[in-house]
């Protein structure tokens, strides 16, 4: 409100209504852009009835106005862009690059060959005997059939496949669960689903980890979430990883509430055992449906009943569908067989009250070079990096890039571009961060913010920091800090969304810079090449004492590893280069989807303390 008065003060009195209830995206324009009287009602009032629009506020009865809520439902499908006009980057490969592209592209294949075999592994599960008792002596479909079933046309945006790999208590194939971002009739959400046929759906510290990765995405971009209910409750072995911190098991529950309290509608579907502290995840859910001799509920099963009390139960009569029903009222929709359920589930999200706009995906330019090229371009280490525009111009719509500063910081590219249609703000490593190009970042950063522009970070920083051997270096080295610093600041405060993608290096004080995942991006992915670690392996000499320096290059060539790092959920996962333009433009699409809800947070007054 307050600011919608101070542009009205700005604008000698002109107000536009839409900033009465100025929570949603939709209305951050400024009044005087508008040039066309039917398109926003500006309220010509002289500077003593400034505050006329606003009495219904301050008396303290708002109400939404009529008009306003036309304009909402209207206006929103006539908007268009202003036109790019930005320039091209005409960057072909030339006949100097080609000793590098074929070393990059013999990399990225053996790469692209490792992401191959690490996925078929995940997809098997807890294995083939596992998938059969599953499938056959308990009647339920496997995990991966159940999403097909729920998402429009089968597609669903997987997060952290490589979750749960190479950890020191063994191999847990994507952690347990499956997350991720489908659309439901058109809507994006959020999606966290257990595989039962690892460990009995059992939780292990990993797959709590990666389920409240999952709910972070749902917050950051308010998007609804649906759970897919089949557990076996914590793995009892490591229980001091799982219960007791604040970031382990109960906080599940926490976000659940938080959710629910910001809007984000959250909807659970109760398709095997809910046992222990996970039958508090359908019960805190806004709507949840259960499956009929499939689905249970209780805090302690059969088993423990007769433990304390010495009583025979079965399961359904415990805690099945049709006791919860019908007599506990826990769950709210009955499903007979598991369709059902996600057909029920597919109802309930259209109930939800979002205004989504008609999709044109007809007029995208696509890049002038073939994003296959781009195999070519990830670098295999930081020796082999080449121009970082040659991505650029195989990622834009296009190819086409407004650059930022272009001769100043130029080991920094900063610039707008648009990709699938969405205007972005790119900052690309180009070589090290220096000085200048940290200014240069800062001063970029900053402009997207104020604009309400997307950021996407290409990261590929230096291999290890720069060491002090005299005067004048140490007040270089100074200076960078200084600079540096003041880039992570804005790079922290920016309010606008972020995607970072590592195309090679994540190493040191440059990636936070950069938008690591200590900064907090909306989404954060590797190339299969990307290396992760405070210094690159070959560069701990000047760090570690000589008879170390094997033994420690060793551990930094395998704890390095894209997938080293994916395992341990470092990362939302890592996609193929060739991939990159196609995730960016499903992130964007995703994170611009709150604009379209029509139920917002509360204004509520505070109380007071007498």
């Amino acid at each position: 409100m307050y600011s919608c008065l101070s542009r009205g003060l700005r604008t000698k009195g002109r107000l536009c209504p839409g900033y009465v209830s100025s929570q949603s995206p939709l209305w951050n324009v400024d009044p005087c852009t508008h040039r066309r009287p039917e398109r926003c009602l500006h309220s010509r009032t002289s500077a003593g009835n400034l505050w006329q629009p606003f009495a219904h506020i301050l008396s303290g009865r708002a109400k939404q106005l009529p008009m306003a809520s036309y304009l909402m439902s209207t206006s929103v499908h006539r908007r268009r862009r202003l036109p790019s006009a930005f320039p091209v980057l005409d960057e072909a490969l030339q006949p100097i690059h080609n000793d590098v592209f074929e070393a990059n592209l013999r990399n990225s294949q053996a790469c692209q060959e490792r992401y191959i075999e690490y996925m078929e592994k995940v997809k098997k599960g807890g294995g083939e005997n596992a998938v059969k008792r599953h499938t056959q002596r308990n009647k339920k479909m496997l995990v991966t059939d159940r999403l097909r079933m729920l998402f429009d046309d089968g597609y669903y945006f997987e997060l952290s496949p490589f979750a749960g790999m190479g950890l020191p208590y063994g191999d847990i194939p994507s952690a347990g669960c499956l997350t991720g971002i489908g659309k439901i009739n058109g809507l994006w959400c959020v999606f966290i689903a257990n595989d039962a046929t690892v460990s009995g759906g059992t939780a292990y510290p990993i797959t709590v980890k990666k389920q409240l990765r999952a709910q972070d995405v749902a917050i950051q971009n308010r998007l609804p979430c649906v759970y897919l209910v089949d557990s076996g409750g914590a793995f009892l072995p490591l229980q001091s990883e799982i219960f007791p911190d604040k970031n382990q098991g109960g906080r599940t529950f926490y976000n659940e509430a938080i959710m629910s309290a910001m809007k984000i509608p959250q909807v659970s579907v109760v398709c095997g055992s809910c046992t222990a502290g996970g039958a508090y995840i359908p019960t805190m859910a806004e709507e949840t449906v259960m499956v009929h001799r499939i689905g249970t509920i209780f805090l302690g099963g059969p088993p423990l009943v007769k433990a304390a009390t010495g009583e025979e139960v079965s399961p359904e009569n415990l805690g099945g569908a049709t006791l919860h029903a019908e007599v506990s009222g826990c769950v709210d929709h009955f499903a007979s067989v598991e369709k059902e359920a996600y057909e029920t589930t597919r109802n309930i999200i259209s109930t939800l009250n979002f205004e989504l706009p008609e999709e044109d995906e007809a007029g995208v330019e696509e890049p002038l070079h073939s994003v296959e090229e781009l195999m070519g371009l990830a670098p295999r280490d930081y020796d082999h990096s080449l121009d970082v525009k040659l991505i650029l111009s195989r990622l834009t719509d296009g190819s086409k890039f407004q650059e930022f500063k272009a001769r100043y910081g130029t080991t920094l590219v900063t610039g707008f571009a648009r990709i699938c249609r969405h205007q972005v703000g790119i900052v690309a490593s180009n070589g090290a961060l220096t000085h200048n190009a940290s200014l240069k970042g800062s001063h970029f950063v900053q402009l997207c913010d104020q604009r309400d522009i997307p950021l996407i970070f290409l990261q590929n920083t230096i291999p290890t920091p720069e060491l002090t051997l005299s005067q004048t270096q140490a007040e270089t080295n100074t200076n960078r800090l200084k600079a540096q610093g003041s880039m992570m600041s804005a790079v922290a405060c920016a309010s606008v969304p972020k995607i970072t993608i590592v195309i090679g290096g994540c190493h040191g004080a440059e990636s936070y810079a950069m938008c690591g995942r200590s900064f907090d991006p909306n989404f954060l992915f590797l190339w299969p090449n990307a290396r992760v670690s405070l210094v690159a392996p070959g560069y701990s000499a000047a760090l570690a004492q000589e008879e170390d320096v094997e033994k420690i290059n060793k551990r930094l060539e395998k704890e390095s590893s894209a997938f080293f790092s994916s395992g341990r959920l470092w990362d939302d996962g890592v996609i193929l280069p060739q991939d990159t333009r196609k995730v960016l433009s499903d992130c964007l699409k995703i994170i611009k989807q709150q604009e379209y809800q029509l139920s917002k947070e509360k204004i509520r007054t505070p109380l007071l303390r007498m």
